[in-house]
């Protein structure tokens, strides 16, 4: 499949934190012909195992996404929003939203018009109690389709840009899935020694609880987590943001050195450019919570660049996230139990 097809897909099914269980199948099913195991949890991680008997590895990369959810019904039939996961308010006037009520529910995004507004409302940014959803319906009949605590998904989007760009919803991070499938398919032609676990993990937009639940698992020897961080936008501070034409290695106290190093030695025999960031604390990403899993797992964190995180249109280059999967599969091609020697003693 090519990840540009698999991408298109994934990004458009459900999966908000908590209830992934839609998109989860569309990930296993992609990652079945090229491992020798795949199963979904009860919580709806996907892990693709390819058998070796070299060091245990875990890469992992979060298939959940941000959206919103029903916390009242106005006397109109209007829905009022909460979050699950991070959504910028200032996104969702005007957009249109998929309600999962007793059926699928279409519906819009509304605000008082600017014309209504006092000269005081003007001046500040939208809340998210300012906001409202419209499903075109009586009250009585939104009562009878949709209850508190109902999920709405965002905009499913998916734009093919110039020079290989696409702008899509819930980039972050099937984005990075899509490389965890795109390395897959390239160690058919490489060998690995390593015992191999691609995990797509849930929960992450929450506090990463299932890359915790999938490193405490698997008890791997090694990990690689893989997420996206700020590309470059005019007005951006540039120390935060990264260039989005190549990928990210990040360095902090979350990143084990040592495996870093090994890192950007497979990156650099494979002429593959990356960059660097620096994270001196948490890096807010499924590293952090793997790192500290039972005696510790010695982790790296691999990231793609994108545009207007948290969005409908997130930003990828599609050629950065190719290399991404080809470095992740030499990186998997190149893991030995020599490196135990070399990296711990």
């Amino acid at each position: 499949m090519q990840l540009e097809e698999f991408l298109r897909t994934a990004c458009a099914l459900p999966g908000l934190t908590g209830n992934e269980l839609a998109v989860a199948e569309h990930v296993a099913a992609a990652f079945r012909p090229y491992a020798d195991e795949v199963k979904i949890d009860r919580l709806n991680n996907v892990f693709a195992h390819i058998r070796g008997e070299g060091p245990k590895v875990l890469f992992c990369a979060h298939l959940d996404e941000i959206g919103l959810m029903v916390v009242k019904i106005e006397e109109d039939g209007t829905l009022r929003m909460g979050n699950v996961g991070g959504v910028d308010p200032r996104i969702l006037p005007g957009m249109r939203v998929t309600v999962w009520g007793r059926e699928k529910l279409l519906g819009v995004i509304g605000a008082k018009a600017p014309h209504l507004l006092s000269e005081e409302d003007r001046a500040r940014n939208y809340k998210r109690e300012d906001l409202y959803i419209d499903l075109g319906m009586s009250a009585d009949k939104v009562r009878s389709l949709v209850q508190v605590g109902d999920l709405v998904a965002l905009e499913a989007r998916f734009v093919r840009l110039q020079n290989g760009r696409v702008a899509t919803k819930t980039a972050d991070d099937r984005a990075c899935v899509a490389m965890l499938l795109g390395a897959m398919q390239r160690l058919q032609g490489l060998k690995a020694r390593a015992d191999l676990y691609f995990a797509a993990t849930c929960q992450e937009e929450i506090g990463s609880y299932g890359a915790a639940m999938a490193a405490f698992g698997v008890e791997p020897d090694y990990a690689v987590a893989l997420d996206v961080c700020h590309a470059r936008t005019p007005g951006a501070p540039e120390l935060r943001t990264k260039k989005l034409d190549s990928l990210s290695a990040s360095m902090g106290p979350f990143i084990h050195p040592m495996l870093r190093r090994k890192l950007m030695e497979v990156a650099k025999e494979n002429n593959i450019e990356v960059q660097t960031s620096v994270v001196p604390r948490a890096t807010s990403t499924d590293a952090d919570s793997i790192n500290i899993q039972r005696g510790g797992v010695p982790t790296v964190l691999l990231e793609l660049p994108l545009k207007y995180m948290h969005t409908t249109v997130e930003l990828i280059d599609l050629h950065t996230l190719e290399e991404g999967a080809r470095l992740l599969a030499h990186f998997a091609a190149a893991v030995s139990p020599e490196w135990e020697d070399e990296l711990w003693s």
